[in-house]
């Protein structure tokens, strides 16, 4: 069976608005390129209580989940511990992370036109970004070589830790979906068709929407109101999504399902 898909994203600045979050729509993006879904996506400042409690729920689940944001080695950054306490299990210097992260520093030194000191107080604080769960996998960083990492949970499913930086965080992700999931891809195994209609309202079309959901097992319906679209107006977009030729089949009838109403149509869409 296809995992389940989630997304959380860690901290204080998009909680605030200081910064716009760009992870979702572009991990939305990767994985319908593979043809998944991403079925949720939760937000959390960086508050080790909360970050502890999403990241509790996220290894009881069999969920694949990617978690952007607070792995460093700042005060602020806190998911590395509690992605530890989470799991129940302490932390330690990921063997494969330190030579990596000595790799960086040389690389560092060397663009500086500087000797390499690995025992320098700030090189060996750097290496705190390479301590991660005792059970912990690394995931490569083709940006600048500092992991994340990958934990099991005891549900059965994956959380993959990520930075915030979408530079790194994005070819992350996107080497762990096509490293451990590609056997889920599937091409053309969604689609979205639609219509937009005026002058109708959505309590009148919920029994309509609720007899094609029940007749097409497998087929979401959804509905998407308007008051003010800058080409059409007030208007619904109302249609079905799901696998290509149950959406069809679907769509059909609900479009004969809407001809009792003599409504005004505006185009068919398709994604």
């Amino acid at each position: 069976m296809t995992p389940t898909f989630g997304l959380i994203i860690i901290g204080d600045e998009i909680m605030s608005g200081k910064r716009q979050d760009k992870h979702m729509p572009k991990v939305i993006e990767l994985m319908t390129q593979r043809g998944l879904s991403l079925t949720w996506a939760e937000y959390v400042g960086d508050s080790p209580e909360r970050i502890t409690a999403t990241l509790q729920r996220a290894f009881a689940s069999a969920d694949v989940v990617f978690s952007c944001g607070g792995i460093g080695a700042t005060p602020d950054d806190h998911t590395r511990q509690c992605a530890g306490k989470a799991l129940g299990v302490p932390l330690v210097l990921h063997p494969e992370a330190k030579l990596l992260i000595h790799e960086r520093m040389q690389d560092t030194a060397r663009e500086q036109g500087v000797a390499y000191e690995p025992d320098r107080p700030d090189n060996v604080h750097r290496l705190n970004m390479g301590v991660f769960p005792q059970t912990a996998a690394i995931i490569r960083n083709p940006y600048n070589k500092i992991p994340g990492f990958s934990c099991r949970g005891v549900g059965g499913g994956a959380v993959h830790f990520v930075p915030g930086f979408p530079v790194m965080a994005w070819p992350m992700i996107e080497s762990i979906l096509d490293a451990q999931y590609s056997a889920h891809f599937r091409q053309n195994a969604y689609v979205e068709k639609s219509v937009v209609i005026f002058g109708a309202m959505e309590a009148t079309l919920t029994p309509l929407m609720e007899a094609i959901e029940a007749a097409h097992p497998g087929v979401k319906v959804f509905s998407l109101p308007s008051v003010d679209h800058p080409q059409w107006g007030r208007h619904i977009e109302l249609g079905v999504k799901g696998e290509p030729v149950d959406a069809e089949r679907a769509y059909a009838d609900l479009r004969q399902g809407l001809k009792p109403f003599s409504l005004e149509y505006g185009p068919e869409l398709v994604r």
